[in-house]
């Protein structure tokens, strides 16, 4: 007979006697599967196995860095056309928007009054020409008298003097000649370069004034301009590597052009269009930190429109670079960051500083070691801070990765 005062036993005893009734009291099936769950001794519950992820460490290639903007695209020459005499349009040459050859005739002026100017011009010519050659031969006819003492010589100090004034009338004429004919051409207004105009802003009939209405405008469009802003960092690092003697520098020197550049349209996945950067700003934008460039790019077939926005990245050399799979990379509040795998298999997130995307894979200049085991597939497995199985797996061209 057990002890009732063992205490040891006492829950035992109890379970067994708790068993007994349950088999009398239910059916056969309820009590054998409750008489099982109460014979289970009591104990904690084991914790889940820790998710699995697969892991990889960076690869390092030697890859071409580009910085990539925003820029917007601009003639590489924009002309206002205004008329450089008043007067009346008679005729528009052009059609709107139409491409025009340099010195190609764009509006015409009535000429009739120029016209009127440059005969009175001529006929003023003609007269201070006849005045001169008056004078020249009373200088020469009185000359011989004077040597004889027929004639003073003050007298013929007066002559000397009106072939002097009639020589000056001569030039003047002359001069206001060259100015009618020149009002005369101006009358006719040509483009000034090759380009496109833009829509007529007056048309036939309509009077003018010199130098204030606008005719249209045109604008030069190879090749064309591409503005975009750079950070001081970007800016710094380019200006560095200038003082280090690295091809390409961000601003342009020595007559050369600066920094290489490649340009795609919004719609385009390539970036097929080449450059130069020909121009950086002397100071930086007090209210962005920025500062603005400018590239030249060649535009032969006039495709690429002043206004438009495109994709611009700008060469930054050749180096080695860490790079991991883009669907790697995860963002927060704070910026991007890739999740790694400590030796004790826990989530460590590591903020990254990013560069461009190569071959399917995102370069990071920052923030990521060689050695690191970069989670690339189970990411939503993963939680900073919690533990995972770590499956070894690769990458390579592919952003995919792979469990070995």
């Amino acid at each position: 007979m057990p002890d009732p005062l063992n205490k040891a036993s006492a829950p035992a005893n109890l379970g067994n006697l708790w068993s007994d009734w349950l088999r009398r009291a239910l059916p056969l099936p309820a009590a054998a599967l409750l008489a099982a769950s109460l014979a289970q001794p009591a104990a904690a519950q084991q914790a889940p196995p820790a998710p699995p992820v697969t892991v990889a460490t960076p690869l390092t290639r030697n890859v071409t860095q580009w910085d990539e903007h925003t820029g917007r695209i601009e003639p590489s020459a924009l002309v206002e056309l205004r008329p450089r005499v008043s007067g009346q349009v008679m005729q528009v040459h052009f059609q709107d928007g139409a491409l025009v050859r340099e010195g190609e005739l764009l509006f015409t002026l009535d000429q009739r009054p120029f016209r009127i100017a440059v005969d009175s011009a001529r006929a003023e010519v003609a007269r201070n020409e006849a005045r001169l050659a008056l004078a020249q031969q009373q200088l020469q006819r009185y000359a011989g008298l004077t040597a004889q003492r027929y004639s003073s010589e003050a007298d013929q100090d007066n002559r000397r003097g009106a072939v002097r004034e009639a020589q000056a009338g001569l030039a003047a004429s002359q001069a206001a000649l060259r100015q009618a004919e020149l009002e005369l051409e101006f009358s006719e207004i040509r483009a000034p370069r090759p380009g496109r105009v833009s829509d007529r802003r007056v048309d036939a009939g309509n009077l003018v004034q010199q130098g204030t209405t606008l005719l249209t405008t045109l604008v030069a469009l190879d090749p064309v301009y591409v503005t975009f802003d750079a950070s001081e960092a970007q800016y710094l690092r380019y200006a560095r590597a200038a003082q280090r003697g690295s091809q390409g520098g961000f601003r342009p020197a020595g007559g050369e052009g600066g920094a290489q550049v490649q340009l795609r349209l919004l719609d385009e996945t390539e970036f097929g269009h080449e450059g130069r950067v020909n121009f950086v700003d002397s100071t930086f934008d007090a209210r962005s930190g920025t500062i603005r460039g400018r590239a030249v790019i060649a535009n032969p077939e006039l495709f690429l429109t002043p206004g438009s926005f495109a994709r611009l990245r700008l060469f930054a050399g050749d180096a080695e670079a860490l790079m991991v799979p883009d669907a790697a990379v995860v963002a927060d509040q704070s910026g991007r960051m890739v999740l790694t795998v400590a030796p004790d298999g826990t989530v460590a997130p590591r903020p990254v500083q990013l560069g461009p995307l190569v071959d399917g894979l995102r370069v990071v200049r920052h923030g990521l070691g060689p050695q690191d085991r970069v989670i690339i597939g189970g990411l939503h497995r993963a939680r900073p801070g919690s533990r995972v199985t770590a499956q070894q797996g690769s990458f390579g061209q592919s952003p995919l990765a792979s469990a070995r």
